[in-house]
């Protein structure tokens, strides 16, 4: 996975985003990789489900240990192996020996110049190919129909197997638990195939040479130069011919020109603005018009218990507030059978709150009035 980030100019993982624009492959390695957090926590994940997939099958692994290790990613790993190994004794049904690959390197360059990528589970039978991926992180729902990434998984997967077993098709499997997400969408050999020769080669070849046109869409969120590439600002700016005037003097498909864009104009803000202060206090930059100062903070106890037994020698006793653990938290402590023995009737999810999405989102839609009479009601 750490290899297909430092050497794969055309990653699998960056697909969707070099698929869409072209350019940006060659554009984005003349910036740092700024992955944070949560791609370490996602890096740290997927090695604990490595781990523990390997015990399971009993093969030899020596368990990882980092910073984030918790009781949420034991409970998320634990989930993806389960999911697994029913995976493997579905498979067992249909093939009496299926081969199980874990973390397994899938070459693509038949088609992806010097493409390669990492699958993290492949389950190899008589008749289907399955292919699971697991993703740690909650911020974005991850789809596994038209998902190039795992497409090109399953070409990579065939390059190795599809001689030796007899595949007619592919199941591609996205295991998202904090998004309590799994989604599993099945493409036949000769469809993926197809896409390969029409659609996805032509584009590699330009993407690895860094030609073709920039567009800017929301795979722009993940490239690296997505903050300073002009493409992408100039759209944007585009709005400002609207001089976001009030909604009323807006004609109905002005406002939806600005809706479809406006998520992607909201982030790229925010991106410059972070830029903005990053290079302010890590390089000294002055931006003509602004200054660095401090923001404003809240107060904080500096030692709670310390505290505590100040208050109680004051003579103060009522300082503590008593409330129950969240739900997640209580269904952790449980276990989920336990969990929906005892409290099951007593759990209720009240509904969201209305938002407006593109027409391309899975969620069906709802009556306007019923949503706000809900809604207000809680």
């Amino acid at each position: 996975m750490n290899a297909e980030k430092q050497h794969a100019l055309l990653s699998a993982s960056g697909a969707h985003r070099w698929l869409n624009c072209t350019p940006s492959a060659r554009l984005e390695r003349e910036f740092e990789d700024s992955s944070g957090e949560a791609a370490a926590e996602g890096t740290a994940a997927h090695a604990l489900c490595e781990h523990k997939l390997r015990r399971a099958l009993k093969l030899r692994s020596k368990k990882p240990v980092s910073q984030y290790d918790s009781d949420e990613m034991d409970s998320h790993t634990d989930g993806y192996v389960e999911f697994v190994l029913e995976l493997i004794e579905q498979a067992k049904q249909t093939c009496a020996d299926p081969k199980v690959l874990i973390e397994q390197r899938l070459d693509f360059s038949r088609f992806v110049p010097d493409g390669f990528g990492t699958g993290d589970c492949l389950v190899i039978a008589d008749g289907t190919l399955h292919i699971v991926d697991f993703k740690y992180g909650q911020g974005i729902l991850v789809e596994a129909e038209e998902n190039p990434q795992m497409k090109l998984y399953a070409l990579g997967a065939l390059e190795l197997f599809d001689g030796i077993y007899d595949i007619t098709s592919v199941s591609l499997t996205i295991y998202q638990p904090r998004r309590e997400n799994i989604s599993t969408h099945t493409v036949e050999k000769e469809s993926l195939y197809q896409w390969a020769d029409e659609v996805l080669r032509p584009l590699a070849e330009l993407a690895f040479v860094g030609s073709g046109e920039y567009c800017c869409g929301e795979w722009c969120q993940f490239c690296r130069a997505a903050v300073k590439c002009r493409a992408r600002a100039e759209e944007k700016l585009k709005l400002t011919r609207l001089e976001f005037s009030l909604p009323p003097i807006l004609s109905d498909a002005e406002i939806e020109e600005i809706l479809a864009k406006l998520d992607d104009l909201t982030a790229w803000a925010n991106d410059i603005r972070a830029y903005a202060l990053e290079a302010a206090l890590t390089h000294g930059k002055q931006w003509s018009g602004y200054k660095l100062v401090t923001g404003r903070s809240n107060r904080k106890y500096a030692n709670e218990e310390a505290v505590a037994d100040a208050a109680k020698e004051a003579g103060y006793r009522d300082i503590f507030r008593q409330s129950l653990i969240t739900v997640t938290e209580m269904e952790k402590l449980m276990g989920k059978t336990k969990f929906n023995e005892i409290l099951g009737g007593l759990i209720e999810k009240p509904p969201g709150k209305p938002s407006l999405v593109p027409l391309s989102d899975k969620r069906p839609a709802i009556h306007a009035f019923s949503a706000k009479t809900d809604f207000m009601e809680e």
